[in-house]
């Protein structure tokens, strides 16, 4: 008769070898350790030396005249910035803060306003 040889199958093995991983690792980690402290050395920089006067910083917010889409008229000087100004009283703030400081910024701006929440869009 003849023996019937019984063969084993190999299992498939589904683990992932992570030796190769963890030398990667250490290598990188002792080249790191290693050029590290080379990093931290300094250059010496000659830098220009400015002549210029600081800034004064007392009057530096700019007139602001904002412009919506009704053509009302907002100023930000002598009054609350959300009430509407009429174009002779814009005019004669407008002139009276550009004789106090002629190098006022003077910005104009449009805004979209939704007249029933009084949000800004």
């Amino acid at each position: 008769m003849m023996e019937w040889r019984t063969r084993k199958k190999r299992s498939l093995n589904a683990e992932i070898n992570v030796v190769p991983y963890i030398e990667v690792m250490v290598v990188l980690l002792v080249i790191f350790m290693l050029t590290t402290p080379m990093l931290t050395q300094g250059v010496d920089v000659d830098l220009p030396q400015a002549s210029a006067e600081p800034v004064e910083a007392e009057d530096q917010e700019p007139l602001i005249v904002t412009v919506d889409l009704d053509g009302n008229y907002y100023i930000n000087v002598g009054g609350d910035d959300s009430e509407i100004a009429d174009p002779d009283t814009v005019r004669q703030r407008i002139t009276s803060v550009l004789n106090e400081n002629p190098n006022k910024l003077l910005l104009v701006r449009e805004i979209k306003m939704c007249h029933m929440t009084g949000s800004y869009s």
